[in-house]
């Protein structure tokens, strides 16, 4: 079956868009309603160790003031604090709180057992062939979006 070129961003968006919304239906019902899609790219930007607001910024691709503003919303819904940087107390760190790193352990979690439902529709070869190419045809840094608002507003 011949394809449109246009067909494989759409079914790699509408494959992408599924497994997002199957991730936030299921962390909302174990206790995460207020993290939309983005969030979660930057809570996994942040890591366990934290990060300054223009380190965030540089690894996201956007500006410091986008990264900031998104930490803000994080941190009115309890998923990140801001704490002064014990090896420089000039600096300010970003980091997870256990709430933040909660939703994250779920996350993992739930993409594990999303990733299992596709290898038993696809087959495990089928999907680790898939995965092998989707790495060679895409950037090595995962979490760099290079786009401000890729996802809506940050």
């Amino acid at each position: 079956m011949s394809s449109n070129g246009f067909e494989l961003p759409l079914r790699l968006l509408l494959a992408f868009k599924m497994l997002i919304d199957e991730l936030h239906a299921e962390l909302a019902r174990e206790g995460h309603p207020d993290i939309r899609p983005m969030y979660g790219f930057v809570m996994q930007a942040i890591g366990p160790d934290g990060t300054t607001a223009v380190e965030l910024g540089r690894t996201l691709g956007v500006t410091k003031q986008a990264a900031g503003k998104t930490v803000d919303n994080l941190e009115r819904i309890g998923y990140v604090e801001r704490t002064t940087d014990p090896r420089d107390s000039r600096r300010k760190l970003v980091r997870l709180t256990p709430h933040g790193m909660d939703a994250l352990d779920r996350s993992a979690r739930i993409f594990d057992t999303l990733r299992t439902r596709w290898a038993a529709e696809l087959g495990e070869d089928r999907l680790n062939a898939l995965e092998s190419d989707l790495r060679r045809m895409t950037p090595d840094n995962p979490w760099r979006l290079d786009i401000p608002g890729w996802f809506g507003t940050l």
